[in-house]
């Protein structure tokens, strides 16, 4: 047995074992306090060490750019695709896919990943890259959500700007960037882990080793399966899947990578699942609907619909991640990635089609049943 595949066992061990925790953990607050460990202690404490590693170099500043362009594809991306699944523009359901489908969450499926395969320097790329994403799902998309809102109801718009500051200093203040930030300050002054008092660089090594099984145990906790839109969603995350396969895929072949670890990356960093903090965003917007009769009549957003993509999206890119790390060499090869994510495409595609045709058979069908009715009453 090799031993990629030996430690992705060793991994999804953790998640069954979560699993069986499940009836253990039976309130919300449970759930967010394990959250809250891993997104404000581990999760940090793993960057911090990474970063501190690294050496300042100019060229990783074009990750976090790349990060955001890579989200307004996206986007685009889900306006027209969507499209293909007859969801129609305008809708509660189109708007609620715009936010989410291009949103990344990668701290609980990619980063814990990330860390055992690639190493610590990767992790580093992989933080530095999150920080376009960040813009991303804490600006652009509270943006469009209250911009769809006063649309949606017809309402006059007012200034953003005081929020968005808001929002601006709530994404300094949030730990993993602090963390960011003060590793970048820290090495400019040619400090690092080295060179830390030992009592404060264990107590961070010993915070940074809890991330990975805390993760792992947490996704088998959190997971909850809503089965009446499982399919729809289920071929929608593949669809997405498949697109992002593509877009890496040329990425790959079009920019020369420096080492198949930054190959990996950039094959395995868009494919984590979405981001809580557009849903966070709608729900806000719901809460605005709610608090007037008439603004309640007419949802801008499909609540329902965004949390079982959220509940589906963990599991589905978590297995999706480990699956491209235990193939070894495989997703290196950038037709492999183009060749897998047009698979990935027909999947979700193909049955839309065929049901489609289908349908059209059925009309053509009742249209010649009438015809020949008509010629036979003449």
């Amino acid at each position: 047995m090799s031993v990629a595949l030996q430690k992705t066992l060793s991994l999804i061990l953790l998640i069954i074992l979560g699993l069986f925790l499940k009836r253990k953990f039976t309130t919300a607050d449970q759930n967010k306090g394990i959250k809250t460990i891993i997104l404000d202690i581990a999760l940090p404490a793993m960057i911090f060490v990474a970063l501190l590693k690294i050496e300042i170099n100019p060229d990783l500043l074009i990750l976090p750019i790349l990060a955001l362009v890579f989200n307004i594809l996206m986007l685009l991306f889900t306006r027209y695709a969507m499209l293909v699944f007859g969801i129609e523009s305008n809708t509660a359901t189109m708007r609620t896919l715009m936010l989410l489908i291009p949103s990344l969450a990668p701290g609980l499926t990619c980063f814990p990943f990330i860390v055992e395969y690639l190493g610590d320097d990767v992790l580093a790329w992989a933080a530095l890259s999150d920080m376009g994403n960040k813009v991303f799902v804490l600006i652009a998309a509270y943006m469009l959500a209250m911009s769809w809102f006063y649309k949606n109801h017809r309402l006059k718009s007012r200034s953003n700007t005081q929020k968005v500051k808001e929002l601006l200093v709530s994404m300094i203040k949030e730990p993993i960037n602090m963390v960011i930030i003060s590793a970048i300050i820290l090495l400019g002054i040619g400090v690092n882990l080295e060179s830390m008092p030992v009592f404060v660089s264990d107590a961070i090594l010993m915070m940074k080793n809890m991330m990975t099984p805390l993760v792992l145990l947490f996704i088998g906790i959190a997971v909850v399966f809503k089965w009446q839109q499982l399919r729809m969603i289920t071929a929608l995350l593949v669809f997405r899947a498949g697109f992002v396969f593509i877009l890496s895929g040329l990425f790959v072949l079009l920019v020369p990578l420096p080492n198949e670890a930054a190959v990996l990356l950039a094959v395995v960093f868009p494919q984590s699942a979405v981001s809580f903090w557009p849903f966070a965003h709608m729900s806000a917007v719901r809460s605005l609907e709610l608090k007037n009769k008439d603004l309640e009549k007419k949802p801008t957003f499909d609540l329902e619909l965004g949390i079982n993509i959220l509940a589906v999206s963990m599991p589905f890119s978590t297995l999706l991640v480990l699956g491209i790390f235990t193939s070894d060499s495989y997703f290196t090869n950038p037709y492999h990635v183009l060749l897998f994510g047009a698979i990935m495409l027909s999947m979700a595609v193909v049955p839309k089609v065929i049901q489609w045709l289908k349908s059209t058979d059925i009309g053509l069908d009742s249209l010649n049943e009438k015809q020949l009715d008509d010629s036979t009453v003449e």
